[in-house]
């Protein structure tokens, strides 16, 4: 309960406040936006006199009044929406069973149809706004009944705008769980909120002018074809005629009107800009850099102090938001270090720093833990690990490390679905040096050349041994390998006999196997994602241990970080073993292509290399710090050797 309670403080007090200020701007800022509309929807070169005119009374017209209160309420509605279903750990899907099973989820649905709602009445609102032969749904027929009687008629092109907003508002929800719009990211710089808005204001116009083009070309399509049953439809629910005079608009020639194409794309533009500027705002304001006490005098303030706020899991991003701060205050703020270094009064205690490094340090194990089980997945085909010679190979620091990783455990930890991996038998899951994926020898299929290929390397050879150089790697031979990949990863060539006959230059795969081949490559590489998905997390950790363990150097007084320095390099020489064995996977490293008309935040499909360099950068930082002192640290064999490999700058 009484974490319940720390956690509650922080939603009540700091959160829906960021969330209520977002909205409130939002709001603010719609009549802008909603005049430039109206001066696109009214647009007319060789009239500027009229054409302003014509803006002039529709913005100050009791119509346009009523819409704008709707389509205030829509933002409102939509910025609730993004508060409740925004997440700083993106979802990602590792097949397209995954990706359907979330579309079709009855929360996403619920999103959906909201959204669906909501396009419906902003396609209202611009129908209304643009007046002429759009404003009203129904007008009276020209032609008499065979009795005289006039009759009212259904006028389908304020019918086709509010379809459209239904089925945009459809497209952006969908889109939404695809392109993770949800996703709130942390910049790397911070930034004035002003700033920041005034440098992605020209990205969200461009990605809304983009997916509006594209939404309506979709939209144009299929109301050409099933165009027809909502309209009769609407003649049967409100006892509505067809304007036998008029041309149907699901058809070519009705659909091919230019006036129309161009005010349908207007229209999708101004209902996506709208919302993309909330969800803009809303990632601005709550992503702001938040300040936690180190210590507090009073009790009743404790649960919100940074030693205590760190050990919270929900909500998450008062997690994110504190390890960013002790991120900063490692690297910014001397006088709220000397506090982490503080001792207890009384009772002379490192409490402050204690639960700050256990809470990294956990997090750290966490990762190292996931990177290894995801790599024994890997190695033995999703099977599960037998007890072998290859398991016993462990280093005994690696051992004791992996004891001690498994007490923690975050609540946050990201499973990968064993399906993504690729079939293949590992022969040393622990060995840093081995190919993840080599062939089975003890298979009765397995030919001669491949036993003598992967024989034990000869004791006289250069490639016997570790290897010392951090440029030169020894792999094991693939077996999709040719002779010069073999040479150039240290094997001996294959035999004539076993190479495989080159094709001619002509033959290309086919279209359906290079389609089919990119489905496959996609699965790991969406499962490596996965893996790093909370990595911003880690990555300040791994800020906020460096800058601190580095400052202690000059700053501590009391030594307190002395006492876990053998533990946090014990921790990161894990990780780091970890993650370079991920890279050595295929597919991981390989940076993936950025959307360039997208609105989706992409930056997570890169954290694992981010994390990759901030770890070398941290150890180096403890390294070049502390030098040659570090030989009195108390460290395993294997963990002084690769120490000593950054304390002479060959990693």
């Amino acid at each position: 309960m009484f974490a319940a309670d720390s956690g509650c403080w922080f939603t009540q007090k700091v959160l829906c406040w960021r969330a209520a200020a977002s909205v409130a701007w939002s709001v603010l800022l719609l009549p802008a936006s909603t005049a430039a509309f109206v001066v696109l929807s009214k647009l007319s070169v060789l009239h500027p006199v009229q054409m302003f005119a014509d803006c002039v009374s529709v913005l100050l017209s009791a119509g346009s009044v009523f819409s704008f209160v709707l389509l205030a309420g829509v933002i409102i509605m939509v910025g609730f929406l993004t508060f409740e279903y925004y997440t700083v750990i993106p979802s990602i899907a590792c097949s397209k069973v995954a990706l359907l099973g979330q579309l079709l989820h009855p929360r996403q649905l619920l999103y959906c149809l909201a959204h669906g709602v909501m396009g419906v009445v902003v396609g209202w609102s611009c129908a209304v706004t643009i007046g002429y032969r759009y404003e009203r749904l129904a007008y009276l027929c020209p032609q008499k009944d065979r009795d005289g009687l006039l009759h009212m008629c259904l006028n389908e092109h304020h019918l086709l705008l509010l379809l459209e907003g239904g089925f945009v508002g459809l497209s952006h929800s969908l889109l939404g769980v695809i392109q993770n719009l949800n996703y709130v990211s942390f910049g790397t710089v911070q930034q004035h909120k002003y700033l920041c808005f005034k440098a992605s204001l020209p990205l969200a116009a461009k990605c809304s002018a983009a997916q509006a083009f594209y939404s309506v070309r979709n939209f144009v399509l299929l109301y050409f074809f099933l165009g027809h049953i909502p309209r009769a439809w609407m003649c049967k629910s409100l006892s509505l005629h067809l304007d036998s005079s008029a041309h149907p608009l699901d058809s070519i020639s009705g659909l091919l009107d230019l006036s129309l194409l161009y005010l349908l794309w207007i229209s999708a533009t101004y209902l996506l800009f709208s919302w993309y500027m909330t969800l803009l705002l809303f990632r601005i304001f709550v992503t702001e850099a938040y300040s936690f006490p180190v210590q507090s005098t009073f009790t009743e303030e404790a649960p919100q102090c940074l030693p205590k706020v760190l050990s919270e899991k929900q909500p998450m991003i008062l997690k994110f938001l504190a390890l960013q701060d002790l991120s900063l205050l490692s690297q910014h703020s001397p006088s709220r270090r000397s506090q982490v270094f503080s001792l207890s009064q009384p009772g002379g205690h490192p409490h402050n720093w204690n639960a700050i490094s256990k809470e990294c340090l956990s997090l750290l194990a966490d990762l190292t833990q996931r990177l290894v089980s995801y790599h024994e997945t890997v190695a033995t085909n999703g099977r599960t690990k037998s007890l072998s010679s290859g398991s016993d190979r462990k280093t005994s620091s690696e051992s004791s490390g992996t004891e001690d990783l498994a007490s923690c455990r975050p609540t946050f930890l990201m499973k990968t679905p064993a399906s993504v991996f690729l079939r293949s038998v590992g022969a040393g899951p622990q060995s840093p040096l081995t190919s993840p994926f080599t062939p089975d020898l003890d298979s009765p299929f397995a030919s001669p050349t491949l036993r003598q290929l992967t024989s034990p390397v000869d004791p006289g050879s250069p490639w016997h041994g570790v290897v010392q150089s951090p440029h030169v790697m020894r792999r094991a031979p693939k077996l999709w390998s040719t002779s010069t990949d073999s040479q150039r990863n240290g094997s001996p060539p294959a035999s004539p006999a076993t190479l495989p006959t080159p094709k001619p230059e002509s033959s290309k795969p086919s279209f359906l196997a290079q389609f089919f081949q990119n489905r496959r490559e996609q699965l790991p590489e969406a499962s490596s994602q996965a893996l790093f998905a909370d990595g911003q997390a880690h990555i300040w950790a791994l800020d906020g241990l460096s800058y601190l363990v580095q400052a202690s150097f000059t700053e501590d007084q009391f030594g307190v970080v002395q006492t876990t320095l053998p533990s946090i390099l014990s921790s990161m020489l894990l990780l780091q073993e970890a993650v370079d064995r991920h890279f050595k996977l295929p597919h991981a490293s390989s940076k993936p292509v950025r959307s360039t008309i997208s609105l989706g935040d992409s930056s997570h499909k890169t954290l694992r290399f981010a994390l990759r360099a901030t770890l070398k950068t941290a150890i180096y930082r403890i390294t070049t710090t502390f030098g040659a002192h570090l030989h009195a640290v108390q460290l395993s064999a294997e963990h002084r050797k690769r120490l000593q490999h950054f304390l002479e700058y060959k990693e």
